[in-house]
């Protein structure tokens, strides 16, 4: 009897020890704050958007100019493709196109059919057609029209577009950018004059800034036209390039 009176606090007090160290490993977790928005709904403020825009001359022109095959086979109108491409791209090198400046855009082979006079009857196999796009950089614009005329003299038999843009939009970007912040607060003071409030600080800015427009169908159009007369270079006008940017102000009104 006397020994099962001993061990009885021994039992408890490791039982006790078991419970502490179960209730210690669980983790404990701290609730975080939601995060505040930038603008409390019960702020007094004005909300105002404003549009910037810039128009400038392109400094740089792309032509997208391809050679056009036909052959009974495929191997054929490749190797006839090669050969003739080769000659259009030496061309342009001899003229000062650096060989980096001229990147291959797409490359295909496709059979092509006769017409069918009747549905019923079998299409006809009337060859291979191969095509090599390739993409022309040019930073001298007034030897674009020149440029073109030397492709098609050496064999190129289409070209697809003359493509225009600047080759730094971050800088007219950023004179986007400030007209439309001026643009944007203006309408602002306006709006708070005409409100008989007076105008606080920005509390929120926001934008988009969007990219140059390229406009090849001018280009396209120009180049169809002077195209008949063979002894005058190809004209071609560049148009000027517009950059746009928008921007959302968020002005607090000062009082209450």
């Amino acid at each position: 009897m006397m020994s099962v009176v001993r061990t009885a606090p021994l039992v408890v007090l490791l039982m006790s020890g078991a419970l502490t160290f179960g209730a210690q490993a669980q983790p404990r977790v701290v609730p975080q704050p939601a995060p505040q928005p930038a603008v409390s709904p019960l702020d007094r403020t004005i909300r105002v958007e404003g549009m910037g825009e810039v128009k400038v001359a392109p400094d740089e022109a792309f032509i997208d100019l391809a050679m056009e095959t036909l052959a009974p086979t495929a191997k054929a109108a490749a190797e006839e493709n090669a050969r003739k491409m080769d000659k259009v791209i030496a061309a342009l090198v001899q003229a000062g196109i650096p060989r980096k400046q001229i990147e291959t855009r797409n490359y295909s082979v496709f059979p092509e059919y006769h017409p069918q006079p009747r549905p019923e009857e079998a299409p006809k196999l009337r060859g291979y057609r191969v095509s090599n796009q390739v993409e022309v950089h040019v930073r001298e614009l007034s030897r674009v029209g020149t440029l073109l005329d030397t492709a098609l003299g050496a064999g190129a038999n289409r070209v697809d577009s003359v493509r225009f843009g600047l080759s730094k939009p971050e800088v007219v970007q950023g004179d986007a950018l400030r007209n439309a912040v001026e643009r944007a607060r203006q309408s602002a003071q306006v709006l708070a004059a005409a409100l008989g409030v007076k105008l606080g600080p920005v509390l929120d800015a926001s934008t988009v800034s969007e990219p140059p427009r390229p406009l090849p169908m001018v280009a396209r159009f120009e180049m169809a036209r002077a195209g008949s007369a063979a002894d005058v270079t190809t004209p071609i006008q560049p148009e000027e390039q517009t950059v746009t940017a928008r921007v959302t102000l968020i002005f607090a009104i000062e009082g209450r």
